[in-house]
């Protein structure tokens, strides 16, 4: 089949951001279009029914912000072009390719890569509360921490203070080694990750010293008043209503709150109730209050982990126990 597109990219670099690795991006383009495409040099080579290769060019063309500047392009940011093109949302689009959140400290740029993970981003920097849940890999707990990060260090707040429940995911935390901060790190492991993005390793202990940076788990937060902070309350799906009203009521003047969590993947004990989930319940009406979900769509971690949250979801969507037993 001869090739009926040709769409010469301007540098050997370009060529490689848009095919991604091991030319994921072009297989993912001609997997959703029916087409071959094929790179040969600095030249992308499209072949199949006319409708689809004409379709392929502005899919490409809507991508040129990321790979003209021989940027990463990611498998999110090709299924967020395609979203736009069918959706008619292209200045949407380039609002985010080109918006940054901040860059870490190896240059690299984080931003959205979704619509949502966009509208996500824009209510942390509107709301005072922001609740975010969905499933792991949407960068839920990422953005906000980059947010969170940034406004620090632009002086927006003068404190940052991250939390999770000490829960055991099917551990015991008794059995850990150390005393109880040692023991709890584990569960804070995500926030410190986020923390390295932004924050040189040797700066981290001092400013936490200093309480600039708070990483501890949710019950440090009983009797507080958390003033002129930003404050991240993570895995909130395994609080209980009591904690997540406690941790609630602790927000100060001047500070914003963001509580992320999976509703699918609870911890808690069997008939517990996740005050995660109680909460959306009494609070979605209330004014100032930012309700944010991503989805498996949404995910950005390997394309792997997009198929599972997937599977996982149909397994036990209702009436699948009733599909699995015919």
């Amino acid at each position: 089949m001869k090739p009926q597109a040709q769409i010469e990219l301007p540098t050997s670099e370009s060529a490689i951001a848009l095919a991604g690795y091991q030319s994921e991006n072009l297989k993912l383009i001609s997997a959703q279009t029916g087409t071959q495409v094929v790179l040969r040099g600095q030249d992308l080579l499209v072949s199949g029914a006319e409708a689809a290769v004409e379709f392929v060019s502005r899919w490409v063309s809507a991508l040129e912000p990321l790979w003209s500047q021989g940027r990463p392009v990611s498998r999110a940011d090709v299924l967020t072009a395609k979203q736009a093109l069918e959706t008619d949302r292209i200045d949407d689009l380039k609002a985010i390719q080109t918006e940054v959140v901040t860059r870490t400290r190896r240059g690299e740029v984080v931003r959205a890569k979704t619509f949502r993970q966009r509208q996500y981003i824009q209510a942390l920097k509107r709301y005072d509360l922001i609740f975010c849940t969905g499933p792991a890999g949407t960068g839920k707990t990422f953005l906000a921490a980059m947010v969170g990060v940034q406004a620090l260090l632009d002086g927006e707040y003068e404190r940052l203070i991250l939390t999770r429940p000490a829960v055991e995911a099917g551990e015991r935390l008794g059995f850990l080694p150390g005393d109880l901060q040692q023991k709890v790190n584990p569960y804070l492991r995500p926030l410190y990750d986020a923390l390295h993005e932004l924050i040189d390793s040797e700066k981290i202990p001092s400013l936490m010293e200093r309480g600039v940076i708070e990483v501890a788990p949710l019950a440090y937060m009983r009797g507080r008043t958390l003033n002129n902070a930003f404050i991240i309350l993570d895995e909130a799906q395994n609080t209980t209503p009591a904690q997540m009203k406690m941790v609630l009521t602790r927000l100060g003047f001047q500070s914003r709150m963001v509580v992320t969590g999976d509703t699918t993947q609870t911890d808690l004990a069997a008939g517990q109730t996740s005050g995660l989930a109680i909460a959306h319940k009494i609070l979605a009406h209330v004014e100032g209050i930012a309700f944010c979900k991503l989805t498996q769509a949404d995910v950005v971690r390997h394309p792997l982990v997009q198929r599972i949250v997937a599977a996982y979801e149909h397994y036990e969507s209702p009436g699948a126990a009733s599909r699995q037993l015919s």
